[in-house]
């Protein structure tokens, strides 16, 4: 096996498919890893809070929005927040904060009326009494009207809003300006045919519903030892497989900060040595990335930081495994691919609504912001100096993982951008992974069933 060209371009020798006396070889493609802005190296924590985070994000997005409005409202003046004045139109620029009446609070752990707070379903946390605030360095001031309504948007986001201060002193929005989707490299003219990637998530090896069957099902089929001819011509044409997180699930009550008896470590570690045993199979013949989720072994604050090499004694032992970040942001042959473990969108269905969950995905691209929520209900890392969650390339293909179901579209741009939105769902759930043809952006479900009679 050939090493790597660079520490994060590299090309793979054709790989033989074991097709009796077809002698099929894999399709390969270059790769380049994007995630340097996820890693966390240098950055140190000094006890420094969140608000260096919201100021990078505003004056970021602040500059973007400015250069925008001059063709969206040039007729009128741009102002801060403290210098609105009542019936005056104009166009104010600043992060929305969203207030919730039934947003969790830990105070309300503690609190002798918690008893008087309406019970609420744990998977939104929406109230007709929720309303939006628009925050700059000047001041803040509430939003109202019927133009920006609270359950489309999140604490978080960056826009530009054309209006007037009412007597009351409200700000009454008449018009909305979001970044929209930013600009996308040209991807040149495939040749050669198909080329496809496999998408999974939410394995959760070990748990009492993961299927180690359906699993090596999947493994045979894109290592070409499933199916017929026609199955294994298409699986010598993967070139990619991403798992987006969820790939374990370790018993919780062990992790109760004890010492464990032996019995018990073994327990612990019999999933990760079972994922490493598919994964070497898979790695051995088809480069492979993993990326960590909320119930992985990693840290839980985004970005989560790529799971350990040594969880992984087998597979890492190949050039073609590479353990990534989430978020996770690569390139096959030019094509740019971003995506998540999923922890990105289920935040935002707790606090907004939406049709469905490519709506969210859609959002996040209009507002050029991967986790509007972080760091206000979703975990992230204080940085001082960035936001690495700003989108400035617009992805070709931009994915979720661990959700509910399988659920795809294809988003079209104003300045001719197309980006593939794919919700990936639980494969330990679903038994479904998805398949990508990177030639022309079709995107299709992949079944697994077992069925054992009686």
């Amino acid at each position: 096996m050939s090493s790597e060209v660079s520490s994060f371009v590299s090309r793979f020798p054709a790989m033989d498919i074991d097709a009796g006396e077809m002698g099929l070889q894999r399709k390969q493609s270059l790769y380049e890893s994007m995630d340097d802005k996820f890693e966390i190296q240098k950055e140190t924590y000094k006890g420094q809070q969140y608000s260096q985070i919201y100021f990078t994000r505003l004056h970021n997005m602040r500059t973007l929005l400015y250069s925008l409005v001059p063709k969206w409202k040039p007729h009128l003046p741009v102002c801060t927040v403290l210098g609105l004045k009542e019936g005056k139109e104009c166009i104010i620029v600043g992060t929305i904060y969203k207030h919730m009446k039934l947003k969790p609070c830990i105070l309300d752990e503690y609190s002798k009326e918690r008893s008087k707070i309406p019970l609420v379903k744990p998977h939104n946390f929406m109230h007709s009494d929720d309303h939006l605030v628009l925050e700059d360095e000047s001041g803040r001031v509430k939003l109202g009207g019927t133009v920006i309504l609270p359950a489309s948007y999140v604490t978080g986001i960056v826009v530009a809003l054309h209006g007037k201060e009412t007597d009351a002193g409200d700000f009454l929005v008449q018009d909305v300006l979001e970044a929209g989707l930013p600009p996308q490299i040209e991807v040149p003219l495939k040749s050669g045919g198909d080329k496809y990637v496999v998408f999974v998530s939410g394995l959760s090896v070990g748990s009492s519903i993961s299927n180690p069957l359906q699993f090596q099902l999947l493994v045979d089929y894109i290592t070409g030892h499933l199916g017929d001819e026609k199955e294994q011509v298409i699986a010598a044409e993967i070139v990619h497989v991403v798992i987006a997180g969820n790939s374990v699930e370790i018993p919780r009550e062990l992790l109760n900060a004890q010492n464990l008896a032996s019995k018990d470590q073994s327990r612990l570690s019999e999933p990760i040595k079972e994922l490493d045993i598919l994964l070497t199979q898979v790695a051995a013949g088809i480069p492979l990335d993993i990326m960590p989720g909320p119930e992985d072994p990693a840290n839980f604050s985004l970005p989560q930081q790529p799971l350990h090499m040594c969880l992984f004694p087998g597979s890492s032992t190949y050039t073609t495994f590479r353990s990534c970040t989430n978020p996770h942001c690569f390139e096959l042959d030019n094509m740019r691919f971003l995506g998540t473990s999923g922890q990105n969108v289920d935040d935002l269905k707790k606090y907004s609504d939406a049709k469905d969950k490519l709506e969210f995905l859609e959002r996040t691209l209009t507002w050029r912001h991967l986790a509007p929520t972080a760091p206000n209900t979703l975990g992230c890392y204080p940085f001082s100096d960035r936001d690495p969650f700003l989108i400035e390339s617009c992805p070709h293909v931009y994915f979720v993982g661990n959700q509910g179901k399988f659920e795809t579209r294809l988003l079209k741009g104003s300045e001719g951008q197309l980006v593939r939105l794919i919700c990936i769902p639980k494969f330990c759930e679903t038994g479904v992974a998805v398949v990508l043809n990177m030639r022309n952006l079709e995107c299709h479900a992949l079944s697994f069933a077992t069925q054992f009679g009686s």
